[in-house]
């Protein structure tokens, strides 16, 4: 944790230091007060990373705080059912991802409907998770890590943030389509399962980049391929899982969200200014270190990818029989 502690607050002070870009033209009553983004993973988690980072961006350049609040619980449904129940006056907003595309197929007793009840405002980022193992693991690459798993089945433990988050749903998607048997561990975030990794109490971990990295530069950590369709800028020389199962493809996303009924202008305002934060130089240089892309779209662009990819887990978990914990 103390690693992403200073990681966190490199990329805050990183925030300030870059050059000055006129504050947003706004209608004076939004924001006039501080705005809630409500994230239901905990913090360090590359979600939480990546919100913080844009909620500075946002509170300097908007003249109001923008404040990461983490609700912790039930794989991120806490979060959601917290801004559902908000008034959609744009105070209180959700940090969302690959837990709230999840969690409608993987849970049918939902008091809600993510894609009716949460607004899409704006995406903030996608990027890839990375196939991560301890050091002494015997396997130095994909194809050795899917014949050792063949001749090991139900041997090799994986570590998650939790059931449904996209560090479970990963390896599930590769379980299928390698034809291996995994056995899951979820944890109650990403870093402590990154510890009993390097601990040796695990095997592997689909582990998000942001936490990971400083790992696998020190070599605590194995990496032996990223899940994004094809190789990651932030480490080119690992090959994409996709190269050796074609069509595989998992990545985390990270976007903003806001209770159904909020105005269509504070929408539109709040995308906007999400938008130049992602073009800001400094903010870019700062994402490609976490490994992770700028995800601008519309409103509309980001509530499709959120409908396509709710579309797409749904498949997966029902394909590989997943129920809630």
């Amino acid at each position: 944790m103390e690693i992403l502690r200073r990681q966190f607050l490199h990329l805050a002070a990183g925030t300030f230091a870059l050059s000055a870009v006129p504050r947003l033209a706004m209608a004076q009553t939004y924001p006039s007060k501080p705005v809630r983004i409500i994230f239901g993973l905990a913090a360090g988690s590359a979600g939480d990373i990546v919100a913080r980072l844009i909620a500075q961006w946002l509170s300097m350049h908007l003249g109001q705080p923008f404040v990461v609040e983490n609700r912790v619980g039930a794989g991120g449904i806490l979060a959601a059912e917290a801004v559902i129940r908000a008034a959609p006056d744009g105070y209180t907003l959700l940090a969302c991802g690959s837990p709230d595309i999840v969690n409608p197929s993987l849970n049918d007793k939902l008091d809600y409907v993510f894609l009716r009840d949460i607004a899409p405002v704006a995406g903030f980022v996608r990027g890839p998770h990375v196939l991560v193992v301890n050091p002494s693991f015997p396997a130095s690459s994909v194809p050795e890590f899917i014949a050792y798993a063949k001749a090991n089945p139900g041997k090799i433990s994986f570590g998650s943030a939790g059931v449904g988050t996209m560090a479970h749903m990963a390896p599930e998607l590769f379980k299928v389509m390698a034809g291996v048997d995994l056995v899951h561990v979820p944890y109650r975030g990403l870093a402590p399962a990154l510890t009993d990794l390097i601990g040796g109490q695990l095997q592997t971990i689909f582990a998000t980049t942001p936490p990971a990295i400083g790992h696998i530069r020190s070599g605590k950590l194995r990496a032996l391929a990223v899940t994004s369709a094809t190789r990651s800028e932030t480490l080119p020389d690992l090959p994409a899982i996709g190269e050796f199962l074609p069509g595989y493809e998992a990545t985390f996303l990270v976007g903003l969200g806001a209770p159904r009924n909020i105005p269509a202008d504070i929408v539109d305002r709040l995308n906007k200014g999400i938008n130049l934060a992602l073009a800001d130089s400094g903010i870019k240089a700062q994402l490609a270190d976490l490994g992770a892309a700028p995800f601008p779209t519309t409103p509309a662009e980001f509530g499709k990818h959120n409908a396509d990819e709710t579309a797409k887990w749904g498949k997966v978990i029902q394909t590989a029989g997943i129920k809630p914990q």
